[in-house]
């Protein structure tokens, strides 16, 4: 029973915990600096720091969006100024604040927990002017997102996490294949409201949750096959001195999708269908490709899935120690997953015999 009283969060990598107290430190002294310049009575206020760990330790999160952090801070610090001045001293002032900032917050959908902060230091506070709403408030909360997008992006992250659709991989409107099938965005959206999660999860986040289930299901399906099971052998391959023309006629008389290019017995790397495109009359050593992912024979066939997703590598080259034994391309997946689902679904049921009249 005393379990529900531990840790519910998963353990921090080492780089999580850097860029987050890091980033905390840079944004927080970036709005000290804004404050500073605008001779703010003054720079820096407690809530700042509860913003801060939405920015830059969980940036993802629907709370930590720009507009919740900006419009969460100012519109609770005009709500806790407007309670002040219109209402009498007392006791109920400090409560009666917050409670008009957090339901501020969710009619204009700027919920963002450090506003309550902001509204409660407000009331607890000797009377500020409303001034007080643009600085330090408005400014230094603007300075922590400013830098909060620059930090997180600097460090491999996307904030703010929300992004309007973008062009895929192919310069084209199309999604990328995986998000193609399954739980529409308008369709996760829906759950989140109905389960009253979105505050706590946004689209962007479960949709990629859901896909990496799907893939994980996937994955599941495929147990018992191994790279070795179904990858191609026979394989035809060119050395580091093959001309263009060389390449180019294989491609054309295979039909082949890759073609590795072997020294003495050593992979050196492969060659794509696309890479003919993209540097027309180079030869092999310049067409190929090094730094692909690589797989044993005896690696699950599902591990492969998410490396050849669009985007990725177009074939995994099968290894033993330096030399190429075979090699799996999305043409040989897409059979092995439809062999296995072949196997799993159930025979269709024929239908009944009509008697004649």
């Amino acid at each position: 029973m005393l379990t529900g009283f531990g840790p519910a969060m998963a353990r921090a990598h080492g780089v999580d915990v850097a860029r987050g107290a890091l980033g905390a430190a840079v944004g927080l002294g970036l709005a000290t600096a804004v404050a500073a310049l605008a001779q703010a009575p003054v720079w820096l206020i407690a809530p700042f720091g509860a913003s801060a760990v939405l920015l830059y330790a969980v940036p993802n999160s629907p709370l930590a969006q720009p507009w919740s952090v900006f419009w969460g801070n100012v519109l609770s610090a005009l709500a806790g100024l407007a309670v002040v001045h219109l209402m009498p001293p007392g006791v109920w002032v400090a409560p009666v604040a917050v409670a008009a900032a957090i339901a501020l917050m969710l009619v204009t959908r700027a919920l963002h927990p450090p506003g309550g902060a902001v509204a409660l230091l407000v009331a607890l506070s000797p009377p500020l002017g409303w001034g007080f709403a643009l600085v330090p408030v408005a400014s230094g909360t603007a300075a922590l997102i400013v830098a909060a997008v620059v930090w997180n992006r600097a460090v491999g992250r996307v904030y703010p996490f929300r992004q309007p659709s973008q062009a895929g991989a192919h310069g084209t409107r199309d999604p990328a294949p995986p998000s193609r099938v399954g739980v529409e965005p308008a369709q996760v959206a829906g759950i989140l409201d109905t389960y009253r999660q979105s505050a706590n999860l946004g689209v962007a986040d479960l949709t990629r949750l859901v896909g990496a289930v799907e893939e994980a299901a996937a994955a599941r399906r495929l147990e018992g096959f191994t790279a070795a099971d179904i990858m191609s052998r026979d394989l035809v391959t060119v050395g580091p001195e093959a001309a263009f023309d060389t390449v180019a006629a294989i491609f054309r008389a295979r039909g082949f999708h890759a073609l590795p290019v072997v020294d003495a017995g050593t992979m050196l790397g492969v060659i794509f269908q696309i890479d003919l495109i993209r540097a027309p009359q180079a030869g092999a050593a310049a067409l190929m490709r090094r730094d692909l992912p690589q797989a044993t024979p005896d690696m699950p066939v599902g591990v492969l899935l998410p490396l050849l997703e669009d985007g990725g590598a177009e074939a995994v080259p099968i290894m033993a120690g330096t030399a190429i034994i075979g090699i799996v391309t999305r043409t040989d997946l897409i059979s092995a997953l439809a062999r296995r689902l072949a196997r799993l679904s159930p025979a269709p049921v024929p239908p009944a015999p009509v008697n004649p009249v």
